[in-house]
């Protein structure tokens, strides 16, 4: 992180942007959002907050949430959504953003094909006919958002057949700043690594997302090996309970103590000190600044506007990754960061109007 960047002013920021130069991988998902009671939930042993993978027995929920009267389609996707807010806050020029992930060459597909090009990100899915495009339900009781995932074809990407081809890679060396969610651990952790040293060899910024409790739990030994890589890991107040748990061996709710023992697990590229982002919803977002674990502020929201939290980790991500890619500084990338994910919470499913009103 470049702290004399700080006094960029946003124009002399942008003059550096150019296409490419922020990668992101992971899993591209429709989401496909309704309104549903408890007994819904119930029937599929679902809890009213929670972010899971979809197993045989959930097949039939999402035959069931299509035919619900008031249904949401949005292109989705941890890692997408990101993406495709850092590109809105960025606006210009277009393209900055490159994503890549699987696809289905089917119906959905199209859709978020089409919903990419609306967002000006650079798309290039790997498309293949043996699987449909995954979705993902976001299940809606009052202010919870239950989120079950059908990879499907999300879970299809192939290394050797798309980032290992030429073209595709040419695309990868051109960024400068890397995202990719945990979630796409349970996909392809080779891809990951190859971009992860690649980053870390080049002397760029290669930043992840812890994700999901059920990350830390189920999928330690691909994320421990990625760890090194991480310039800056980003997770709200339960993953990084769980990873602290599960990972670094202790219980404990001090979230700053979590953040300070990420921040010094081993690392590659020792040029650059491990920056760890922990959001807590409402609650000040905490991380590392240098020898320090430091507080700031989320901006102040009527809770009667909040419509739907459900992307607002990953509009935080997002805007953070904004003015990351125009090499501001951290307390810069946090204050985009709170900046988005408080228009995201305003609006259904992760969405945006026209252009940001930030300064």
């Amino acid at each position: 992180m470049h702290k004399e960047a700080a006094g960029n002013t946003s124009t002399g920021g942008k003059a550096t942007l150019s296409e490419n130069g922020l990668f992101g991988m992971g899993n591209p998902l429709l989401d496909i959002s309704a309104v549903v009671d408890k007994d819904f939930l119930d029937k599929f042993g679902l809890k009213p907050n929670d972010q899971i993978l979809a197993e045989d027995k959930h097949k039939p929920l999402f035959e069931e949430i299509v035919k619900r009267n008031k249904v949401e389609y949005h292109a989705g996707g941890s890692t997408q959504n990101s993406v495709k807010i850092a590109q809105w806050m960025i606006q210009k020029p277009h393209k900055v953003a490159t994503f890549f992930g699987c696809i289905g060459t089917d119906h959905f597909g199209e859709i978020l094909k089409q919903k990419a090009a609306e967002a000006h990100v650079d798309a290039r899915y790997y498309e293949q006919n043996e699987v449909p495009t995954g979705t993902c339900a976001a299940c809606i009781t009052g202010d919870n958002r239950s989120l079950v995932a059908n990879l499907a074809a999300a879970n299809c990407y192939n290394k050797e057949k798309h980032l290992d081809l030429d073209a595709n890679w040419e695309l990868v060396k051109k960024a400068k700043v890397y995202y990719i969610a945990g979630f796409f651990l349970t996909v392809s952790p080779e891809s990951i690594l190859k971009v992860a040293k690649h980053a870390s060899e080049n002397d760029k910024i290669f930043c992840m997302n812890l994700s999901a409790p059920f990350i830390s739990q189920f999928f330690k030994e691909p994320l421990m090996k990625v760890m090194p890589y991480v310039d800056i890991l980003f997770g709200n107040e339960t993953e990084a309970a769980t990873f602290a748990k599960e990972l670094l061996g202790f219980e404990s709710d001090d979230i700053g103590e979590i953040a300070r023992k990420a921040q010094n697990l081993p690392k590659e590229n020792a040029k650059r000190q491990r920056v760890v982002v922990f959001t807590q919803g409402k609650d000040d977002t905490v991380a590392t600044v240098g020898e320090r674990v430091t507080m700031f502020p989320v901006v102040d929201i009527d809770q009667n506007d909040i419509v739907d939290t459900n992307g607002a980790g990953d509009a935080f991500v997002g805007g953070f990754l904004s003015a990351l890619v125009q090499e501001q500084a951290l307390e810069e990338c946090i204050r985009a960061g709170h900046y988005a994910a408080n228009v995201i919470i305003r609006r259904v499913g992760c969405t945006f109007p026209e252009r940001p009103d930030y300064h």
